[in-house]
């Protein structure tokens, strides 16, 4: 057990540990370590000043396994974004720069895990994993990737293709344009089949921007007129024109079949 902890302090980890808890909630220590209510929430809090516990949100905390040497944890990402959502009884996948990295587009390791849910909106922040929770329709969730990882924990990833997408989509959020259409590019000459994946993904989580620059991007790409037509076929035709690159300045040629100006100088 490490120095510095108090009587009680060394009791509640004692408890804990022989029943294997991974979570406390309040109300639930006082009767086991015989203490007031008041003395309870006292503990928990000054357990979670000093980074021997992380608070989840107000009377939930998550708890190590054992203490580390120096006496400071925090729960993994994944523990503490899933131990989150399954207290919300919420749905959620890591997007955007996560994913971006994940998948080996972007070499930059994100300093924040950003989530799709569908309970939660803002900035959270459980012991040292800081979330951008990202609150959308349940029907913006799916086309995801599960795994475990090796302290048992479980990560949702918006899939591959999903995060191509997104990265059109989301693009001012996770500033990823005009890099993803490059992104899409190297996948496009990787893989025959991630056209179609494209097309399909897009077509039930994009917007009418969105399938407006993949499709214009998929035609650059000599992707076949089959594929393309099913994109076309969702987009509304209207006079307003979007920008390749909305960060670049409003000038260039247009494409009328898909409402492009074509401003890929910046």
């Amino acid at each position: 057990m490490a120095g510095g902890l108090g009587p009680l302090e060394t009791q509640f980890f004692a408890y804990v540990q022989l029943r294997k808890l991974q979570t406390v909630k309040s109300g639930e220590l006082a009767d086991a370590l015989g203490i007031t209510l008041t003395q309870e929430r006292e503990l928990l809090s000054r357990l979670a000043r000093r980074g021997l516990v992380a608070r989840v949100r107000r009377g939930l905390y998550l708890v190590p396994a054992r203490i580390p040497p120096g006496g400071k944890w925090s729960p993994g990402e994944f523990l503490a974004l899933s131990t989150l959502m399954a207290d919300r009884e919420g749905r959620y996948q890591i997007c955007g720069p996560n994913a971006f990295y994940r998948y080996g587009w972007d070499d930059q390791v994100p300093h924040r895990v950003y989530t799709y849910n569908n309970k939660i909106s803002g900035e959270r922040q459980i012991g040292q994993v800081a979330l951008t929770m990202i609150k959308v329709a349940d029907q913006r969730l799916g086309a995801t990737e599960t795994f475990t990882t090796p302290d048992g924990a479980r990560a949702i990833y918006s899939s591959r293709t999903r995060a191509l997408v997104d990265a059109v989509y989301d693009w001012s959020r996770f500033d990823s344009l005009p890099r993803a259409y490059d992104w899409i590019r190297q996948e496009l000459a990787e893989n025959g089949e991630t056209a179609a994946r494209i097309v399909k993904v897009a077509l039930r989580f994009g917007n009418l921007s969105t399938l407006r620059r993949l499709g214009k991007l998929l035609e650059m790409e000599g992707v076949e007129e089959a594929l393309l037509a099913k994109v076309e076929r969702r987009v509304t035709a209207s006079s307003s024109l979007i920008a390749w690159i909305p960060t670049y300045p409003k000038r260039g040629s247009i494409d009328r079949r898909w409402g492009i100006l074509c401003n890929d100088k910046p």
